[in-house]
């Protein structure tokens, strides 16, 4: 990803959602594009039109914090957006955003420390998962595993939910809030890049996706970016039908980059009774699973002896 070119887009668009009425400026006429001109964003952010346009051509290197907090103040970022443009900033200068390594080529997740494994296994009332920054499913926990079915299947590659998502249609039945779902990932997959504009795993996923999915590249080109660390969320599963859910997304200080995510049903809602019941079914197919195996296993010992 071109950083230059990455702030050049991200300040465009924002100046573009920002109208001189939300500015506080009067409208005026002759206005070839939406949202404020150039000249306003300079005059609001207290720097000259020059050196403005010298940062929306992407030459933010070097910009002093007072004038990326001016210029977010501008624009009217929110805090995900201004963490984004410090984090774009940041890039430029070369410094990393979080002490994470930059990987040169796509390469197998890295497995799942044992404690984190046992934090996982505990959690049984809901649905528990650790996603990375490239949208990979690591792992999950018993009930997780029955609830993203769709998505995991007979195994192969790593579940990747970006890839869910925008390219297996079992998606639009899967998420009811099918667009919502899509920003949102798209969103958090932009959080990422411009924290490493050089990672190529990431490169990698977005060039797929810009490729084989329209609605993947217009959001996208959008630059928006997004945060959600709680809210609620609707499924609907194969299994037990539609469930609301809330979630947690607690991020991992021992491994930058991935989340610990839960799903709790509120108690003594249609959705806990249903997540109940998906339990139960799961805890039928691992008994069968198991039995399937013990008789193969048997009869492998009997060919043997005979």
């Amino acid at each position: 990803m071109d950083n230059r070119a990455e702030v050049r887009e991200f300040l465009m668009s924002r100046r573009a959602k920002v109208s001189p009425q939300d500015a506080g400026l009067p409208v005026g006429g002759g206005r070839r594009v939406p949202g404020l001109r150039r000249s306003e964003v300079a005059m609001l952010a207290g720097v000259s039109v020059e050196y403005y346009a010298k940062l929306e051509r992407g030459a933010i290197a070097g910009a002093s914090a007072s004038v990326l907090d001016a210029l977010s103040a501008a624009l009217q970022l929110n805090e995900t957006e201004r963490t984004h443009l410090l984090d774009l900033a940041r890039a430029s200068d070369g410094i990393p955003t979080s002490g994470r390594p930059r990987r040169r080529s796509a390469a197998a997740p890295a497995p799942v420390r044992p404690a984190l494994r046992w934090t996982l296994d505990s959690l049984t009332d809901g649905v528990a998962f650790v996603r990375d920054q490239y949208q990979d499913l690591i792992a999950t926990n018993a009930l997780g595993r029955a609830f993203y079915s769709p998505l995991i299947g007979d195994g192969g590659r790593t579940p990747n939910l970006a890839r869910f998502q925008f390219l297996d249609p079992a998606s639009t039945d899967f998420y009811p809030d099918w667009e919502r779902f899509a920003q949102m990932c798209v969103g958090s997959m932009r959080v990422e890049a411009g924290k490493n504009p050089h990672d190529a795993t990431l490169q990698d996923l977005v060039g797929e996706l810009s490729t084989r999915s329209d609605t993947f590249r217009r959001l996208w080109g959008a630059h928006d970016v997004l945060t959600h660390g709680s809210g609620t969320k609707r499924f609907c599963h194969p299994v037990v039908g539609e469930l609301s859910v809330a979630y947690e997304e607690l991020a991992l200080t021992a491994e930058p980059g991935r989340a610990l995510i839960v799903y709790t049903a509120e108690p003594g809602s249609p959705s806990q009774q249903r997540m109940r019941l998906l339990a139960s079914w799961a805890a039928t197919q691992r008994a069968e699973q198991a039995q399937e195996a013990t008789q193969e296993s048997a009869a492998e010992q009997e060919a043997e002896r005979s």
